[in-house]
């Protein structure tokens, strides 16, 4: 057999040590499947003395992380540590540039830095891996990657935070709002102390950047993801959801526009949206992710599991080094890094679709009749309009509308010429209908 595949790991929290307990757990099987074993020899984090629940007594203290990348007994570099700058970033190029495969969970580092790593491991000829980067323990990016390599695809979308996916599920299963589930959430240990980066949907934007990246064989552009959080959500807008035949979900999507000249626009997009009763994504709810991509022969493909935890996570990190071990390790996003092709923004103004929209309003009259003249003027056609009563405190009304399919332009022109009418008493909030 084989000589072993030495690794060193930096970052022992709950990810870290949950690749110790699986590699230890599981070794006579990983031995099999990588057909050689995978051996821990060095491992680092901020405090050497914490009581971990495993014991790291068989490896190598390594106090300086930097020096990781420079031992002549390790093999692959595993970065659990976090952050898309400083010192993660130093290790991670550090590896590479010394030649040896380079692992990672850190979505952040990938979706700001994912171009000049995969340019270093090509010049370097060494692997660069992240499966674990994205959606936890569902295998995506290998299904994007190699699943369906022999496809076009169009449109790759889906549920990829765990927390918000939580909170609007059981914001809709208990009629609570936005703020009472947060608390809930961050209790149960599904949101963070500072839950920022996933109610306002940059952690899905980071990983939305990476999977259109791989789906398209496009280079990654975090920078033009277009991003709004759940926190303007209501209880309301939920039941009126249901009652039209919705759940709401925030949704992560890219898509690839043709051009006459052959090459393509990129649109990318996190947002809460409406979604169909019937479809896929509807039934997904609490901390779960779920991937959607639409192939030309293979149809739609759904990736649904565990999107965090640590066992989840450590299981896509030991998948990577498993496939290192193997020698199969290709091109990190489908294509080499120097044809992957930079694409420009679509508009997002020539989205045809259908929008809820929600205004809560002055209780007095022609209020209504000036949104429905916003809406004419900006050649909005209304489906449906629905006004809610007073709220407790009297005052204030809900008008939540569907508008017919459209271009989306036309509704970002009709909440601009409303913009700073004293007949709005809260901004409006438009949600996108999910299409089947």
């Amino acid at each position: 057999m084989a000589e072993p595949l030495r690794i060193a790991i930096s970052g022992l929290g709950t990810v870290g040590t949950g690749v110790i307990r699986l590699l230890e757990t599981n070794r006579d099987m990983v031995e099999r499947r990588a057909g050689r074993a995978i051996e821990v020899v060095a491992v680092n984090a901020r405090e050497r003395h914490k009581d971990r629940g495993v014991d790291l007594a068989p490896y190598a203290w390594v106090d300086d992380m930097q020096a990781m990348a420079t031992r002549a007994d390790v093999d692959v570099v595993v970065e659990l540590v976090g952050g898309s700058d400083g010192p993660a970033l130093t290790l991670a190029r550090a590896a590479l540039d010394a030649g040896k495969g380079f692992v990672t969970a850190n979505k952040a580092m990938v979706a700001h830095h994912g171009m000049e790593l995969a340019e270093l491991a090509a010049i370097k000829q060494a692997a660069f891996a992240f499966e674990a980067a994205v959606a936890g323990g569902i295998p995506v990016v290998k299904g994007l990657r190699e699943g369906t390599a022999a496809n076009a695809l169009t449109r790759i979308y889906g549920i990829l935070n765990g927390t918000c996916n939580y909170i609007l599920s059981e914001m809709e299963r208990t009629g609570a709002d936005f703020d009472a589930m947060l608390r809930e959430a961050q209790e149960k240990g599904y949101a963070e102390a500072d839950p920022e980066f996933d109610i306002e949907g940059v952690d899905a934007a980071h990983k939305l950047a990476i999977l259109a990246a791989i789906g398209f064989g496009t280079r990654i552009d975090f920078e033009g993801v277009r991003t709004a959080g759940i926190t303007t959500v209501r209880a309301s807008d939920i039941a009126q959801a249901d009652a039209l035949g919705y759940v709401v979900r925030l949704v992560g999507v890219a898509t690839l526009e043709d051009r006459a000249d052959g090459s393509h626009r990129l649109l990318q997009r996190v947002r809460p949206c409406l979604v169909p009763f019937r479809h896929p994504l509807a039934a997904v709810t609490g901390p779960t992710n779920a991937v959607v991509a639409e192939g030309d022969f293979a149809g739609r493909l759904l990736f649904q599991g565990a999107g965090a935890g640590d066992k989840p996570t450590a299981s896509a990190v030991v998948a990577d080094l498993i496939d290192i071990a193997r020698g199969q390790v290709g091109a990190p996003f489908s294509v080499p890094v120097g044809q992957l092709e930079a694409c420009v923004e679509a508009d997002p103004g020539e989205r045809v679709g259908r929008d809820y929209i929600r205004f809560t309003v002055a209780d007095r009259p022609g209020v209504l009749a000036e949104i429905t003249a916003a809406m004419r003027d900006a050649d909005v056609s209304i489906e449906s309009l629905i006004q809610r009563g007073r709220d407790r405190d009297g005052g204030e009304v809900q008008v939540a509308m569907v508008t017919h399919e459209g271009p989306e332009r036309c509704v970002t022109k009709a909440l601009a010429l409303l913009e700073g009418s004293p007949s709005l008493t809260a901004p409006p909030l438009a949600m996108p209908i999910l299409k089947d």
